[in-house]
């Protein structure tokens, strides 16, 4: 064995009824590629959702501030989901892209593909099949969110020779000693973020944008949320380490657009988000922040407010879920109509608009009544925001996985394909289409009135 074996990493292919780049990188995967790089590996990547792989037409990088529509092809809907009057596809490069991108790199020791969406693993079977037709000798190692939730679905589906649960980061060197036989010493601390390396964006054809995790895990515990599944351990980077990843992408590759795919961004705020912001603030840097894995509405004070907004944040995102305050502990404890009332105080006159602020509605809950969603909607417009409708997606071992289960139409046990939320599986009757047509009609018009 070289001393420098290759490894390649692939974001594997979509199969979905949706599916849109909102600041969508396979970050978990991309900082597996910098750790390894990191300890002398030779690393290639490829991106099945690249929507700047040199074949495809031009594409405006910073159009929409990073975000813009995948390349798709129509496919049969998967077994069990034939009746669904929707057109299902292939989000991605063409196959054809795949095979002869893979067909020009040098053979690989190992091959690392992720997962994210359980009810995604459909587009992971068919990366994995097209993987083994061009290197059918090659390892291939699968890791990632469908992994670790449907682990043993994925050892019998996927196609993968092995699959991993968990964070890759603890695990990542001893995996790639066990298949390379080259073993260096780590250069790291995983559990002091602010040792594992910087994400290889700058393997991606265009860095249109750059996520951001300055945390992992949740102090929280919502019944419809897997965090502290993914991320059991909760730790936090120095500010001192973000600044300089923010400063590494802007000045090196000139990014402009930054999103935070933190859990719990605004936790601790003194000694972590308030630092960061002031120091990029002094800086003076002309960047875009974005917040689309949303942020505690209990944690938006005046003062972080105020630095958010002077520090370039573009689009805020909070975690509402509903405006049945009084109801909302069988979701989550995370916030109070005063504390709701009172962030958008603080956003409002820190300077952001009601365009730049978005409320999350969850909607498809279990037995949830549309006339309930409605309502707040309608609250979410009253105090002058952005009502932002979110599809829950039933996960399994979360604390709403049972209730999930028990209200289904579909046997959710047997298969992750029926956890997709454009089914609104957790409803015994058909979603009515006009009920959910009417819901986003309420929220476009808010986005027309603020024009």
């Amino acid at each position: 064995m070289t001393l420098s074996p290759h490894i390649l990493l692939i974001n594997p292919w979509i199969h979905d009824f949706a599916a849109y780049d909102f600041w969508a990188k396979p970050l978990g995967l991309l900082i597996l590629a910098g750790i390894l790089r990191q300890h002398g590996f030779k690393i290639s990547y490829i991106d099945c959702l690249d929507r700047f792989h040199p074949n495809a037409a031009s594409v405006a990088m910073h159009a929409r501030n990073g975000r813009g529509p995948y390349l798709k092809t129509k496919i049969p809907n998967p077994d069990g989901l034939e009746d669904i009057q929707r057109t299902y596809s292939r989000y991605g490069i063409p196959p054809e892209w795949f095979c002869e991108d893979l067909k020009a790199l040098a053979r690989p020791d190992l091959i690392l593909v992720t997962s994210l969406m359980t009810y995604w693993y459909p587009g992971v079977q068919e990366t994995i099949k097209t993987i083994k037709k061009v290197f059918p000798n090659i390892p291939v190692v699968l890791g990632g969110i469908y992994a670790t939730l449907c682990h043993d679905h994925a050892v019998l589906h996927s196609g993968a020779d092995q699959v991993i649960a968990g964070p890759g980061i603890e695990s990542i060197l001893d995996l790639a000693a066990a298949y390379t036989g080259y073993s260096p010493l780590p250069a790291y601390d995983p559990g002091n973020l602010d040792t594992v390396a910087f994400p290889a964006l700058d393997l991606q054809h265009e860095i249109n944008y750059a996520p951001l995790l300055t945390s992992r895990g949740c102090p929280f515990s919502c019944t419809y949320c897997a965090s502290n599944i993914l991320d059991p351990k909760r730790m936090q980077r120095s500010p001192a380490s973000v600044v300089k990843e923010i400063l590494h992408w802007h000045k090196n590759y000139n990014v402009i657009d930054f999103a935070f795919y933190d859990d719990a961004l605004l936790i601790n705020a003194g000694t972590h988000i308030i630092p960061i912001l002031e120091n990029l603030i002094r800086i003076g840097l002309k960047v875009r922040f974005h917040t689309p894995n949303a942020v505690h509405i209990r944690e938006i004070t005046q003062q972080t407010a105020g630095l958010m907004f002077a520090a370039g944040f573009k689009t805020i995102r909070m975690g509402l879920e509903t405006t049945a305050f009084d109801k909302r502990n069988d979701l989550d404890n995370k916030v109070s109509a005063h504390e709701f009332n009172r962030a958008i105080t603080c956003l409002k006159q820190a300077g952001f608009s009601q365009n730049q602020i978005g409320a999350y509605l969850l909607i498809g809950l279990p037995d949830q009544d549309p006339a309930a969603i409605e309502a707040s909607i309608k609250v979410v417009k009253q105090a002058g925001i952005t009502p932002v409708l979110a599809h829950y997606s039933p996960i399994p071992h979360t604390q709403l996985w049972r209730h999930a289960v028990a209200s289904s139409r579909y046997d959710l046990e047997s298969d992750p394909i029926f956890t997709n939320n454009a089914l609104f599986p957790c409803h015994r009757e058909t979603f009515s289409w006009k009920a959910l047509t009417r819901l986003k009609q309420l929220t476009e018009k808010t986005k027309l009135n603020n024009k």
